[in-house]
């Protein structure tokens, strides 16, 4: 374990803060934009209400897309000038969306946003494995992770608090004043963390070679597969989000408050994974997590169907708070599970995992939202859908899983 004053140049409670702050903008990003949603559609003319959704959806897409550029690339440059490269994308997405007048030009921001954002994102990850290991490392994560279940708690109040003194655009305004807030702070307080010596050439062929590697072990593309899957009904949720509390149940400004409420379940999901993992395992919390959505999920659509597809508000609620606990179980086991195989390759494998299951949960979830009918009938059929194909391919990676062991 190393020295935080002496590897870092900055005190313990700082460095966790900045990280905290650099890594927490890709959902501040995304929640913050939801309250805002119909009057950016009505602003920018766009006719099917649906397609605003998208404004979420492809900032998806862009990380996805990032997460395999900005990692390998902060192992040949050295963590900071990959940090400041995203940061570049993520400002000039921010600025091209806080001017634009069309869907059109939106979305091309928003993709600039999301590739941006990955830099910062998953470069911060490698920068603390560069300076911690063992338990040290996990007492910062478990600080860094209370900041990830905080920011989509306070988003959308962000969101709606600004609505009510400005217009949507001063949102992508507050996005920019956070952006070089963080990037200054990270320039001035970070030291690099990447030694020279330690650096390896930046090749297109490794991440290749990474991504045959995932898609060739058959419990890592397994995995892999599950944990896109179980994240699409939650990207799907928060793309129709907007339009299931504000237009369908008609909550107004009461949005944020709900959408906090649901989002507490994700924390609590991921306090009692850390004390239930240990005794019974990831695998098998996993499995469990995804048979209890999908029993869940096919019992509630069939009341959802029964009252119109829009059953009482606060039995809505209720399902998607159990529903959102099993699924903040899922995300933090099934891509520990997918990267078991990859040790020897932990960097690129890491990146290939992150954005294949990234991009895999926001198109499945771009197809929910797309789906949305007034009805919360495609968020519950997609959620419990997706967690019955999650669960096949849980069983058929747990098989290739037998197989490597017994060839080990």
């Amino acid at each position: 374990m190393n020295d935080s004053n002496q590897t870092s140049g900055i005190g313990f409670g700082e460095f966790v803060a900045l990280m905290a702050m650099v890594s927490s903008l890709a959902a501040l990003s995304t929640d913050a934009m939801l309250p805002a949603l119909s009057v950016i559609a009505e602003d920018l003319g766009i006719q099917r209400r649906n397609d605003a959704q998208l404004v979420i959806s492809i900032l998806f897409l862009g990380m996805a897309t990032g997460q395999v550029i900005f990692g390998p690339l902060s192992d040949s440059s050295g963590r900071k000038p990959a940090v400041y490269a995203g940061y570049v994308f993520f400002v000039a997405g921010c600025l091209l969306s806080l001017f634009s007048d069309n869907l059109t030009t939106m979305l091309v921001g928003r993709f600039l946003q999301g590739f941006g954002i990955a830099g910062p994102r998953s470069v911060s990850m490698a920068l603390i494995r560069d300076l911690y290991e063992g338990r040290e490392m996990a007492r910062i994560m478990s600080f860094i992770m209370t900041v990830f279940i905080l920011v989509p708690i306070v988003a959308p109040a962000l969101g709606q608090g600004i609505l009510l003194v400005a217009e949507w655009r001063a949102i992508f305004g507050s996005f920019l004043v956070l952006a070089v807030t963080s990037v200054v702070w990270f320039g001035v307080r970070q030291p690099e963390t990447l030694p020279r010596a330690r650096r390896q050439s930046y090749s297109f062929v490794r991440v290749y070679s990474a991504g045959r590697e995932v898609l060739a072990t058959r419990s890592s593309l397994g995995f892999t597969v599950a944990a896109g899957l179980a994240s699409g009904g939650f990207i799907g949720y928060l793309n129709s989000s907007q339009q299931i509390f504000q237009d369908a149940y008609q909550v107004g400004d009461r949005f944020a408050l709900y959408f906090a409420i649901l989002a507490s379940s994700l924390g609590m999901a991921s306090f009692a994974n850390g004390k239930m993992v240990v005794r019974y395992g990831m695998r098998s919390l996993s499995t469990w997590a995804l048979r209890t959505l999908a029993v869940l999920s096919a019992v509630f659509l069939a009341v959802a169907f029964l009252q119109g597809g829009l059953p009482a508000f606060w039995s809505f609620i209720v399902y998607m708070m159990l529903a959102f606990f099993c699924v903040g179980v899922l995300f933090g086991n099934l891509n520990s599970l997918a990267m078991e195989p990859l040790g020897h390759i932990a960097g690129v494998g890491a990146a290939v995992v992150a954005s294949l299951s990234l991009a895999t949960s926001a198109i499945l979830g771009a197809w929910i939202g797309q789906s949305y009918n007034g009805t919360i009938l495609p968020l519950v059929g997609g959620f419990g859908g997706l967690s019955l194909l999650a669960l096949a391919a849980v069983s058929w990676a747990s098989g290739g899983e037998q197989v490597h062991n017994s060839r080990a």
